[in-house]
């Protein structure tokens, strides 16, 4: 019997508290409130490559975040934090110590980074409602890339590039290190919908200094599916 309880919780399948259903496991998302686990990515290393090399991609993932993953969950144990989802963290992250309001932003930021990445494509657009209040908003989708990629250089440091829903509204702007703006102490509130890391190990191997390449080379990764359906989620109900 030991053997399988050891076996179920290397599997992440049992908790301390009693079992954990597989298929919430296999439906994993940033606000589940469970021990904290690195999500596992829906394309290989390489395939995003040119825009972003394998090796980079593999140390990103399997190194960065595994350790914002592994830090979160020792970071929130005996705090008020623990056992909370991310976002129920995020929101007031202010009332928690340093080292949660690192990891968890660690951890939500890279988990939805993730997704927001596919297969390079050269003419990759986004369509329909997404467009039109891009266009509304920015006056064009050249502009719109301008005011993200700028964002993107002119953050000092690391942190990370965001396109937000405000009040309805599209927003772009950036935050330091691994904050982002469903933080409470966060400058730029509101949903994200698209993100880009501007931390040198998401680029340094193949661009060395040169953010500004690396800003340009993601919009051939961006997943405008993915992003189209965060922000129909984000807007307000009518």
């Amino acid at each position: 019997m030991s053997s399988r309880r050891d076996f179920l919780i290397t599997m992440g399948l049992l908790t301390v508290g009693g079992a954990v259903r597989a298929d919430r496991l296999l439906r994993w998302s940033p606000t589940q409130s469970l021990d904290f686990q690195l999500p596992k990515l829906p394309y290989a290393y390489k395939d995003l490559v040119p825009a972003i090399d394998a090796r980079t991609m593999e140390i990103h993932h399997t190194k960065h975040h595994q350790a914002y993953v592994n830090n979160l969950n020792k970071a929130v144990v005996g705090t008020a934090a623990e056992g909370k989802s991310l976002e129920a963290i995020l929101a007031e992250v202010s009332k928690y110590p340093l080292p949660v309001r690192n990891n968890a932003g660690g951890h939500y930021n890279h988990s939805l980074f993730w997704t927001l990445l596919q297969v390079p494509k050269n003419d990759n657009l986004p369509k329909g409602k997404l467009l039109r209040a891009i266009k509304k908003q920015f006056g064009s989708y050249t502009a719109m890339q301008k005011a993200f990629e700028d964002a993107a250089t002119k953050r000092f440091g690391s942190g990370w590039a965001w396109l937000v829903v405000n009040n309805g509204k599209l927003q772009i702007g950036s935050t330091p290190n691994q904050d982002n703006p469903l933080m409470d102490v966060s400058e730029l509130k509101g949903a994200p919908i698209l993100a880009l890391d501007v931390w040198e190990h998401a680029y340094y191997l193949n661009y060395q200094n040169k953010r500004a390449d690396y800003a340009k080379a993601f919009w051939q990764l961006v997943n405008w599916q993915k992003v189209a359906g965060l922000y129909v989620s984000a807007m307000p109900k009518k």
